[in-house]
């Protein structure tokens, strides 16, 4: 069962307003409209994808995020979900990988193995929308909450984050470091780093060996 904390989580970003890096990702999208949504949470970036008649493929390792969603979505065949993790989700060719906030919560081992078949699902020209998370976040300090949140977290550097998109043309790139508030009212100290990039070729990418820190 997940946390108070989650469950509030969920509650306070069902509705929340689309993000101008999903907005732009969308425009850039010329055919073939399917799209991955990758820790779907409860489904505001579901909502925003159908209305842009995208077949949604979506998924989430929180059975109450897929229960919300199922509910959500129940009378609409085009989108499809999963509950199931970063590293054993079987990735569909997509136009489109939506990733927000959520690769942060793969677990550094695997990042390397799912950022392979992340890459590799998206078609020629297809764009990859998602963020990343920065040494400076609260998350990645030892005063992260991870009994109530999640208990692993992938922490990259911005040298990391531009090495995942050698095989990408990069049209948006943001840094955010911004104060704010966890859903359960403590502080929180965000550094991420949001990325929309449009993939320039088919080449097959493999995971690299593992070495210390997240895997790229």
């Amino acid at each position: 069962m997940p946390s108070e904390e989650i469950l509030r989580y969920f509650e306070t970003t069902e509705d929340r307003e689309t993000r101008d890096d999903l907005r732009l990702a969308v425009s850039l999208v010329e055919d073939n409209k399917v799209a991955i949504d990758c820790g779907c949470g409860a489904g505001s970036d579901i909502a925003f994808l159908r209305t842009h008649g995208f077949l949604v493929h979506a998924f989430d390792i929180e059975e109450e995020s897929i229960a919300r969603c199922r509910r959500r979505f129940k009378d609409d065949r085009d989108v499809l979900l999963s509950q199931t993790s970063f590293k054993t989700y079987r990735y569909p060719r997509a136009s489109l990988v939506v990733a927000d906030a959520s690769l942060f919560f793969c677990p550094k081992e695997d990042f390397g193995e799912v950022w392979s078949k992340i890459t590799n699902a998206i078609l020629p020209n297809g764009v990859f929308s998602g963020s990343f998370l920065g040494p400076e976040d609260t998350m990645a300090g030892p005063h992260y909450n991870k009994v109530s949140y999640w208990p692993e977290v992938s922490v990259l550097i911005e040298e990391q984050v531009n090495e995942l998109f050698s095989n990408y043309k990069i049209e948006s790139f943001t840094e955010h470091r911004t104060s704010g508030r966890n859903p359960d009212g403590g502080p929180h100290q965000w550094h991420i780093f949001s990325v929309v990039a449009k993939k320039e070729s088919n080449k097959v990418i493999k995971p690299k060996p593992k070495s210390g820190g997240a895997e790229l």
